[in-house]
This record gives structure tokens, C-alpha cells and sequence, in this order.
């Protein structure tokens, strides 16, 4: 039986606080249609105090700011951008077009079109995204978008250059300077300076999350996302260091991150809760961390593992370290989560910023019906038939049999008219 030693906000508490983001973002979505560029413009010189001439970087701009960051940035970088393309290269070969035929002379078979044009977010604000540019622009590249875009806030007025970089190095076509809901608003609507896109990605504070919602039916997304997320998984194996290193690793996101403990030890659980504190003296985001921690923090003690499993997939977390002796179980069992993290050996840390899997996930329990953001999210797969004269007789007949069935006189005009001409085809070759 599961019990509490702390517990975070509650489901009912979030969704209050989700009224007035609503509301703001209906206003400045409305403002975006009504006056474009003009209305784009007036939000980034009040929320970012940023106003270019021309929120565009030119070409000279970028070479002149991949110039003059650090070699060891870009190596670094790179180096990150090496691991993610070439786990998503090897995501997207496993995605095949297929044809077969299904039935003598029917022929039936799916191809996977990139989506066209992509508009792609790298959050900054707080701090600057670094790696989400390779996440959004290189995983868009690798699936074969035509044009991809990008979009960063400045941050405390300047331009973030490492940001550019990677952008750039991933393979962005046009980079501009700009965040928050306009962003999203100008890539999905379109003003006279940026042509809108088919799609738009990328992970953002309430605002931008909330922005993708309401723009979500007029543009693709990739998934709706919320606060991050851990839930770390542990047993007596596990050493509370770690656990509360880990947790508060990721609660220094923003002062609404849940991060969550499951346990069947109840010293590990105790053991926790004392390190945070000892860990927040020193922590240097604590001022964020310790906001999340306090409100949304959560310490659960299950009798066992079968337990901790049933638990975890019901709260279907975004990332999910599992410190126990046997992480394989989780793997094999488990069904809900974003990214499952296993063993010591690895942390959220590494998915988020250089290993190769994708650090945008599914928040706020969409874990039980999505992954995250990868090739595939930038494919559609579309299905296409053909069929012989013969065949086309043979399929004709049940169909208008159905057709019948369903009252649908025009559908079975549809068949009937292809079962009489080729039929008297078929029976002329003969």
C-alpha cells in the first residue's frame, strides 16, 4: 500500500492556474491575425524588451557570430549533433514505404512524405537551449523537411550566440530572434516578414505550451507539453545523493516542475528528503529549485516493485530514472513514460543535452498515448491503391453490395460504373 512522506500540488490546483495563460494567449493570437507584423512586434518589445529592425538574421550575421564563438563551444556542439543524427538516421531507416498486392491486381501500399515546412522553437529566458535546437532543426533535416525555421527569444536583450550556432549547425534555413507566444503566432500564422509553416515544434514555458494548443488544427505540432517532469524509481540499492542530485537536477526548470520519488525504501525516502535540503545550500538555481521542490515535489514508499510500476505508469511521467537492482524489469513492463533512463550509470542529464534520444517528451500524462518528438512526427504516412481491370470488377461488386448495406447511393454509382465499363473490357479481351 502506498504512502505519502510529501506530496506536490494537486491535478485540480494546475488547472486553475491554466485560466488566465488561456486567455492571454487567445488575445495575442487574435492580435497576430488581425494585425501581423505589427502586432508581432509590439509583444516582443514588451515582453523581451527587443526590437531589431528586422528580427531575421542576415547570413553575414550568423557567420559573424559562429565566428566568434568559442572553438570549444562549437566542438562541443557539434559533438552533441553527431550523437543525435545519427540516432535519429538510424530511426528514420526503420521507417519504410511499402507496397504489396493484397488481392490478385490490387496493389496497396504507403509512402512516408516529409512534412513541408517546419517552425521550430529553442525556449531561452531563463536559460539558453542550447541543445533544443538539435532536437527540433537536426531531427527535421534528418526526416527530409524542405524548409525549416527557427526561432529563439534574446535573452536579457542580447542575442544568444551559442544558441545561433547550433541552430545554424543543424541546418536551420532561416534563424530568427524572437520567442515567447508571437513566435509561435508568426511561424503558424504567418506575417508579410515570415511565410507561415505546416508545422511548428519545440518545448516553452505555459505560454508557448498553451500557444501550441490553441494554434494546434491550423498547423501540426508535435505534442502538447507542460512543466518538466522526473520520476526517479529506487530501491535500497539506490544512495540518496544521487536521487536528490537527480530530482532537483531537474525542478530547477521552473518553479512549477514536478519531480517525484517512488520507493520501496523507506530510509532512501527519508535519506532523500534530508539531501535536498543539504543540496539546496549550495545548489546555484536553488532560488528555482527549492520553489518546485516545496510545491511540487512528491516522496511515495510502495510495498514493493510490482507496486512502483503500477504507480509509475499511472502518473506516465516524462523522464523516468530507474535506480533499482534490476532496471530491466521496468523496461520490459513498463508502458507509460517519455524516456526511461536506466541504471546510475545514466540521468535525465544526458538525454536532455548529448546522447541521441530526443528531450522533447510528452508531459502531463500524454505519456499514455505519445512518444516524443522524433522522425516519425515529421512524416506522414499516406497510403495510395491501384488496381488491374479484373480486379477492379472483383472489388466493385463487393463495394456496391456495402454501399447498399449503408444507404450510400452515390458511392455505389462510384463502383457500379467502374464494375460495367471493365467488365465489358475484360470480357472483350477474352
Amino acid at each position: 500500500m502506498s504512502r505519502y512522506l510529501k506530496k506536490g500540488k494537486s491535478e485540480s490546483d494546475i488547472r486553475n492556474a491554466d485560466a488566465d495563460t488561456r486567455k492571454t494567449v487567445a488575445d495575442m493570437i487574435k492580435a497576430v491575425e488581425e494585425e501581423g507584423d505589427a502586432a508581432v512586434r509590439r509583444f516582443a518589445a514588451s515582453f523581451d524588451n527587443w526590437l531589431p529592425e528586422s528580427f531575421r538574421l542576415t547570413d553575414g550575421q550568423i557567420r559573424e557570430i559562429v565566428d566568434r564563438t568559442p572553438q570549444q563551444v562549437k566542438d562541443d556542439i557539434r559533438f552533441a549533433q553527431q550523437q543525435i543524427r545519427f540516432f535519429a538516421e538510424q530511426q528514420r531507416a526503420s521507417i519504410l514505404d511499402i507496397e504489396i498486392e493484397t488481392l490478385p491486381g490490387v496493389f496497396l501500399g504507403h509512402k512516408n512524405i516529409p512534412v513541408n515546412s517546419v517552425g521550430c522553437y529553442i525556449p531561452g529566458g531563463r536559460y539558453p537551449m542550447v541543445a533544443s535546437a538539435h532536437m527540433s532543426v537536426l531531427t527535421a533535416r534528418v526526416a527530409g523537411v524542405k524548409r525549416v525555421i527557427a526561432c529563439t527569444p534574446p535573452i536579457n536583450g542580447k542575442i544568444p550566440e551559442a544558441t545561433v550556432c547550433a541552430m545554424h549547425f543543424a541546418g536551420a534555413d532561416e534563424i530568427y530572434i524572437l520567442g515567447g507566444v508571437q513566435a509561435m503566432c508568426a511561424m503558424a500564422i504567418g506575417t508579410p516578414s515570415m511565410a507561415a509553416v505546416d508545422m511548428i515544434v519545440g518545448p516553452g514555458n505555459a505560454y508557448v505550451a498553451e500557444a501550441k494548443r490553441q494554434l494546434f488544427g491550423r498547423v501540426g505540432i508535435d505534442l502538447f507539453a507542460g512543466p518538466t517532469e522526473i520520476l526517479v524509481i529506487a530501491d535500497e540499492t539506490a544512495d540518496a545523493e544521487m536521487v536528490a542530485c537527480d530530482l532537483l537536477g531537474q525542478a530547477e526548470h521552473g518553479p512549477t516542475s514536478p519531480a517525484t520519488l517512488i520507493t520501496t525504501s523507506a530510509e532512501l525516502a527519508a535519506g532523500t528528503l534530508a539531501e535536498i535540503q543539504r543540496q539546496l545550500k549550495t545548489l546555484s538555481t536553488a532560488d528555482i529549485a527549492r520553489v518546485a521542490w516545496d510545491e511540487c515535489g512528491t516522496v511515495m514508499i510502495v510495498d514493493d516493485l510490482e507496486e512502483a510500476l503500477r504507480e509509475a505508469d499511472a502518473l506516465a511521467c516524462e523522464h523516468v530514472e530507474v535506480l533499482t537492482k534490476d532496471p530491466q524489469y521496468f523496461l520490459d513492463n513498463m508502458t507509460n513514460y517519455g524516456a526511461l533512463f536506466l541504471g546510475p550509470e545514466t540521468n535525465v542529464a544526458y538525454g536532455d543535452k548529448v546522447i541521441g534520444t530526443n528531450h522533447t517528451l510528452p508531459t502531463m500524462k500524454a505519456a499514455r498515448y505519445t512518444g516524443g518528438l522524433w522522425v516519425g512526427k515529421f512524416l506522414k504516412n499516406c497510403t495510395y491503391q491501384r488496381c488491374t481491370p479484373e480486379a477492379s470488377v472483383t472489388i466493385g461488386e463487393y463495394a456496391m453490395r456495402l454501399c447498399d448495406l449503408e444507404g450510400f447511393a452515390g458511392h455505389r454509382e462510384q463502383a457500379a460504373l467502374r464494375v460495367k465499363r471493365y467488365q465489358k473490357e475484360t470480357v472483350g479481351e477474352k
